[in-house]
């Protein structure tokens, strides 16, 4: 018997202003206990739009999970490495690095940012950076429905990015009146997030509009489980996340997720000592590029 995906808890993420002055806006995507969201920590909806050309942003330190970074609109970056829209970025802090988000001029961006729990047995892991362009992305056109798959496989689709935490994420659009069905693994925590438009999701239909976000439900199954879609009136654009559960508890602190409150003090310890090496010093085998 096929297990359909039904949609749980739904918002509205509220704007808030963001830490890069007042042309930045935020929303904290994730507004469920951890124990519900698990292996997603945390997910930024960062816009901004900056009119001048005073640095914001600078170096700080990471460690114990994975930041996923999607790029909706814009660009940033630098000469080394420029990220432009519908391109994607993992970095796996693992033992722990330091990383520099600099702007320094006139920038209109909108960014997701999303902290992935690592498994407890990878929290120390070498630090790597993999970096997958717009172009090189799976995809998938019929008529209606273009899907990119970042992470994961989905929908006769597999993408090239490495997983420490099984991780499908999909940006999925549908003209009006187009539906779609996808296989997702059951035991797998979803929510789809609304950039545009409407969707009905699963068979009972209930709306999700642009803004919102819903979790579906978690069957306590393995195996796969049905994912119905179907875009409203004015067609739909979501993304998708869906990951395995860790079912590990985690020590948050700052920039740091760890075992224990003396992991926490332990890696603050690092940072302020200098031995916590910058992101683009990793070994060349660690930094992957497609």
């Amino acid at each position: 018997m096929s297990l359909h995906r039904k949609l749980g808890k739904t918002y509205t993420p509220a704007n808030q202003q963001g830490f890069l002055g007042p042309g930045h806006i935020a929303r904290a995507v994730i507004q469920v206990p951890y124990p519900d969201s698990d292996p997603f920590i945390m997910l930024m909806d960062d816009m901004l739009d900056k009119k001048d050309n005073i640095p914001v942003g600078g170096p700080h330190p990471h460690a114990g999970f994975e930041t996923v970074t999607l790029m909706l609109e814009g660009e940033m970056g630098d000469k080394e490495h420029t990220m432009k829209a519908g391109d994607l970025q993992i970095m796996t802090a693992g033992s722990g690095i330091v990383h520099t988000e600099t702007i320094d001029k006139e920038a209109k961006m909108r960014i997701l940012q999303l902290w992935l729990n690592l498994p407890k047995k990878d929290r120390q892991a070498l630090p790597r950076v993999q970096d997958i362009s717009l172009e090189h992305v799976p995809t998938k056109s019929k008529k209606g429905l273009a899907l990119r798959l970042y992470s994961g496989s989905l929908a006769g689709l597999t993408s090239p990015i490495k997983n420490y935490t099984p991780l499908i994420l999909a940006d999925i659009t549908l003209e009006p009146g187009i539906s779609t069905t996808l296989d997702v693994p059951a035991s797998y925590t979803a929510f789809l997030y609304v950039i545009d438009g409407n969707v009905l999701v699963g068979d009972e239909g209930k709306q999700l509009k642009t803004n919102q976000v819903g979790w579906l439900d978690r069957p306590s199954a393995e195996g796969d489980s049905q994912l119905r879609l179907e875009a409203g009136e004015t067609g739909a654009r979501a993304i998708l996340y869906a990951g395995q559960p860790q079912n590990d508890e985690i020590v948050s602190h700052g920039p740091f997720i760890a075992d224990t409150e003396e992991d926490i003090r332990r890696l603050y310890r690092e940072y302020r000592n200098g031995e916590m090496n910058h992101i683009s010093m990793v070994e060349e085998e660690q930094k992957m590029t497609w």
